[in-house]
This record gives C-alpha cells, sequence and structure tokens, in this order.
C-alpha cells in the first residue's frame, strides 16, 4: 500500500479494517446455536445471552488483532500478502496500538467472564482463560500454534466445539448429546475459513516459516480437508434429526447448499487472489448455516 493510498483511509475505515468486520459471525453463530439448544430446554436467559455474546465477539476481535500484530512481527505478512490488507504491516496503525487494542480486548472479555462465571462456575473460569490464551498463542508466544499446524485444531475446538457447548452450558449447567451434534457443523464450517485462508497463504507463509497444515501437507491437502469439513457439516444433520434430538426443522440449513456448491467448485480449483471470493464466501455460508440450524433448533 502506497504511502498517499494510506493517507487516503480514515481513522475509523482503519480499525475496521483492524477487527476484519467479516470475520465477526465466527463469534456470533456458536452463541446463537447454544441459546436456541436452551431455548429448547426452557433455560434461555436474556442477560447471559448478551454477556455471552460480547464476550465471545471481544475474544474474536483479540484474536484478529494478536493475529495482525505478530504476523507483521514474525514478518508471515509482506507486501506479497494475497489476503485483504492487514493494518500493522501496512503502516496504517502503529504495532504498539494494535498491541494495546489486542490486550484491551481481550481485558474486556475477562471482565464479561466475571459475570458469566458467577453464572457457570469454574468450568466457564477454564474455558475463558484457555480462549484467551490460545487467541494470543495462535501466532503469538514462544509456540505459535498457528506457525506449527495447529491452527485449524485451534479453530475447531475454541471457535466450535467449545463456544457452542460452553454456551450452553452457561444456561442449562449441563452437556446434552444435541449439544455435541449441534457443536459439531459450526465447528467445521469455521475451520473450513481458517482453511480458505491457509490455502490462499501457503505460498507466502512457507517463505516466512509458517507451517500451516497446508503447507506442511500441500495444498491439495487443504483442498480435500476443505470439501470434508463442509460435506461433514450437512451429513451432521440427519443425524441430529434421526436420533432424537430435534426435529425435522433442524434440516433447515440444508437450503445453504445453494451457497455451499459453488464454493466447493472454487475451492478445489482456484489459487492466489481468487480464493478472496471463497474465504468470504464460506464465512457467509458458516453465518447462514449457523443462523439456519439455530431456527431449525427451535421448533
Amino acid at each position: 500500500m502506497t504511502t498517499s493510498t494510506a493517507s487516503q483511509i480514515g481513522k475509523a475505515q482503519r480499525w475496521l479494517m483492524a477487527i476484519r468486520v467479516p470475520t465477526l459471525p465466527a463469534a456470533v453463530v456458536p452463541v446463537l446455536v447454544g441459546s436456541a439448544l436452551a431455548v429448547r430446554v426452557g433455560a434461555f436467559d436474556v442477560i447471559v445471552f448478551c454477556i455471552t455474546l460480547l464476550a465471545s465477539l471481544l475474544i474474536q476481535i483479540g484474536t484478529n488483532l494478536a493475529n495482525d500484530y505478530f504476523d507483521n512481527e514474525k514478518g508471515a505478512d509482506t507486501d506479497e500478502r494475497l489476503g485483504p490488507t492487514r493494518v500493522t504491516q501496512s503502516g496504517l496503525i502503529p504495532p504498539a496500538t494494535v498491541r494495546g487494542a489486542m490486550l484491551l480486548s481481550f481485558g474486556l472479555a475477562a471482565l464479561c467472564g466475571v459475570y458469566l462465571i458467577v453464572v457457570g462456575g469454574w468450568p466457564i473460569l477454564v474455558i475463558g482463560v484457555l480462549a484467551i490464551i490460545c487467541g494470543i498463542a495462535y501466532t503469538g508466544g514462544p509456540f505459535p500454534l498457528g506457525y506449527h499446524g495447529l491452527g485449524d485444531f485451534f479453530t475447531f475446538v475454541f471457535f466450535g466445539l467449545v463456544a457452542v457447548l460452553g454456551t450452553y452450558f452457561l444456561y442449562s449447567g449441563t452437556l446434552s448429546t444435541a449439544a455435541w451434534l449441534a457443536a459439531l457443523p459450526v465447528a467445521m464450517l469455521v475451520t473450513a475459513i481458517i482453511v480458505v485462508n491457509n490455502l490462499r497463504d501457503a505460498p507466502t507463509d512457507t517463505k516466512a516459516g509458517k507451517r500451516t497444515l497446508a503447507v506442511i501437507f500441500g495444498e491439495r491437502f487443504a483442498r480435500v480437508e476443505y470439501w470434508l469439513l463442509v460435506l461433514g457439516a450437512y451429513a451432521l444433520l440427519p443425524v441430529l434429526w434421526l436420533n432424537g434430538s430435534a426435529s425435522a426443522w433442524v434440516l433447515l440449513p440444508l437450503l445453504s447448499l445453494l451457497l455451499a456448491l459453488p464454493l466447493l467448485r472454487l475451492i478445489a480449483t482456484a489459487n492466489g487472489r481468487a480464493l478472496n471470493a471463497g474465504l468470504k464466501g464460506t464465512g457467509r455460508l458458516h453465518m447462514v448455516f449457523g443462523v439456519l440450524l439455530a431456527v431449525g433448533l427451535l421448533f
């Protein structure tokens, strides 16, 4: 990005770029699904919903800012980058300011967590502490998860399984088969977003020494992984219905196949900047699928 171009970007726009607004639905969907499950058992609470949603968004924002800051520090973000502009690497926001905003986001999430710990007890304390630590350790610290092939696993567990199950546990104090089965497709689709990102960045990540699964096992592996995650999410819907965990309404997310099929074709063949459309589309798919799943669980 040139100096003249950077000067044309307003302060508010820079921070919107920094927090990566298009990624925020990844923090919303698990809370919606977990809350829909709570409604089914008569355990829903509006205050818990609002504070859980806020905490989830703050952890997502903190993780995004940490990724922006640490990827620049480690040299993974360069002028060869194919994805959206990163504010630290491009000089739009000073590194120290991004780091401060990251710490503020995680601090506010921890503040929200105080109330949630009172409601849900020590399991919520453990979940909250681990989520914040992993949010920083995804790209920061002495053993950054995303640099050692663990980014997909971290995303699957914390932004999928733990986010849905933790939300449901806050309301009900228990876990159920339905909660596990509903959490799995959410985890699969949010991980698919990371897979597209890593597939696109594989060439530059290789140069920077960032060993994602797409770098370790190759781009073909990443494409197959994407297909398995997306198709696996849909395959679990009949299981939710047929084992009695939900009514036939839980098949409602099948409507989102209209979004999924073109993405599967794109990810099978696209490279480089063309995968930006796949990244955006997969984020949209995750949101639509999750909203339809939450609605389906309510009936």
